[in-house]
């Protein structure tokens, strides 16, 4: 019992015995889960019931700047930043129009391809070099800001709107409040009465350009900015570097790695110790430095005689037991809390086989997945394009009509390509895919791809041209099929060939 428990015990003995009923209690409660027992195993851990903007909110900016610092400084995390931007997005996550007149669709495609090229505010890259940047800010910053930003009419742009890129620097974090009618601020971000983003409270400019002042923020309205990060918290409204978990094992493994390099050094500077005799007589030919002091020159091949009573005793570096372990443990910790593979992370394939790097990257493509398709493609591929879409048909540069988009993110390159392509034919004949879902899978646009496989088959037929590699007029084996003159016999040959397969 503490202090409280005796005044009260004191003053009234029931409400004490209740006190310590209750209590007993709770210690029997959560002996139940060792994690909350309480002794000398958990002296000292810490923990705060707080949401995840309490905890986000005072660690933000400090997270942040560690974890650029280590991306600019460490092998390892620029490495991480590239492989994660690298799979999320490739050579971009690429839209195609969909829309009941197909004119429509062409037309939507053919301006996208334009709109494309002149998206980027800054005129540095395309809209997949945005997604790109996207993404390594995402990844190192743990949220990227996008804005949406109209253009004038004489412009000259296809379709007068394009797109900024902006650090979560720009958001003004230190503005927060209440506001009438139920809305309020935090951390920057205005919400309505609901909950949901009113509007993002921007610097014009970047609050760390030494040169240029970052100046008073300015109210922007939600549907003009994108807020792009992985949620991992409901009700959690800013993103937190994906680097957290990592920075304190990646700075000690970076000063572990400086330190067992520092030691080599100084050891390989002491070649040799010579010991007794004359110290004015040198054992090979001596110069003398800018300081006056004698430097010893080592040759290889070289054959010294020593004067009477010299010896000389060589260094003997220790060896470095236990560093490449230890070395990739940390790694294999690291590359866990970024969701990478250890392979990816370091480039170190000496650990693995077909098998296990193929189980490991299954697991991490999962993941990309699901980054790309619930986190990039509804927050930024979705909204831009029915921000491209609107903007269009205002202008006059599109027809009326909706018009949708369907996303295909960039193909996986498969370890052994010849038996993922098996396993993609055994499952379309086996009704488990359909062909549409297999060239899907490939990166590629189903009807795009089908429509050209039908015009090289047209030109081919005009042309009197037969390859092997035509399933109308080869089998799988690679032999002349007869050629079918009625529907009956075609119908006849396709089952001909479904029994022998």
């Amino acid at each position: 019992m503490n202090l409280i428990d005796h005044v009260i015990s004191a003053v009234s003995p029931e409400a004490g015995l209740r006190r310590a009923r209750a209590r007993a209690a709770t210690v029997a409660l959560t002996r139940r889960y060792e994690g909350a027992s309480a002794g000398r195993r958990t002296e000292g851990w810490i923990t705060a019931g707080t949401d995840a903007n309490a905890e986000v909110g005072p660690a933000l900016s400090r997270l942040r700047d560690r974890a650029r610092d280590l991306v600019r400084n460490n092998a390892y995390a620029a490495k991480a930043v590239t492989a994660l931007a690298t799979n999320l997005i490739g050579t971009g996550i690429i839209p195609r129009a969909r829309a009941d007149d197909p004119a429509l669709a062409e037309a939507a495609d053919a301006l996208w391809a334009r709109f494309v090229r002149e998206c980027d505010a800054s005129g540095h890259t395309d809209f997949f070099g945005l997604q790109t940047l996207i993404a390594r800010t995402m990844v190192e910053s743990g949220e990227c800001l996008v804005r949406l930003r109209r253009r004038p009419s004489g412009d000259g742009l296809a379709v007068p709107f394009q797109i900024q890129v902006l650090e979560p620097d720009h958001l003004d974090s230190g503005r927060d409040g209440d506001l009438s009618g139920g809305r309020y601020i935090r951390h920057g971000i205005e919400f309505d009465g609901f909950g949901a983003p009113a509007a993002y409270w921007l610097f014009p400019r970047h609050p760390g350009d030494s040169r240029l002042s970052g100046g008073v923020s300015l109210r922007v309205p939600a549907t003009d900015v994108l807020h792009v990060y992985d949620q991992l918290r409901p009700g959690q409204f800013r993103g937190v570097t994906w680097f957290a978990p990592a920075l304190m094992k990646l700075r000690d493994l970076d000063e572990f790695d400086e330190a067992e390099l520092v030691r080599k050094k100084i050891e390989s500077c002491f070649v040799a110790f010579v010991m007794g005799g004359d110290p004015e007589e040198t054992i090979t030919d001596a110069s003398i430095d800018d300081q006056g002091k004698r430097i010893e020159r080592f040759r290889p091949g070289m054959v010294a005689y020593l004067p009477p009573g010299r010896d000389v005793r060589f260094g003997q570096p220790s060896a470095s037991a236990g560093y490449p372990e230890c070395a990739r443990v940390q790694l294999h910790a690291v590359a866990a809390a970024l969701g990478l593979t250890y392979e990816l992370l370091t480039g170190d394939l000496s650990q693995v086989n077909y098998s296990s790097i193929r189980a490991g990257l299954l697991e991490f493509r999962r993941r990309i997945e699901q980054l790309q398709w619930q986190v990039l493609v509804p927050g930024l591929c979705r909204p831009v394009w029915r921000m491209f879409v609107d903007t269009a048909q205002a202008a006059g540069a599109l027809p009326a009509g909706e018009i949708e988009a369907e996303w295909t993110p960039p193909r996986f390159e498969a370890v052994d390509p010849l038996k993922d392509v098996q396993a993609d034919i055994l499952a379309v004949r086996a009704g488990f895919m359909t062909l549409k879902e297999a060239i899907a899978r490939q990166g590629y646009d189903p009807t795009a791809v089908l429509t050209e496989i039908a015009v090289t088959n047209e030109t081919l037929d005009e042309l009197n041209i037969v390859l092997d590699t035509d399933p109308r007029r080869s089998t799988r084996t690679g032999l002349d099929k007869p050629l079918p003159s009625t529907q009956a016999e075609l119908d006849a040959a396709a089952l001909a060939e479904q029994a022998t397969t």
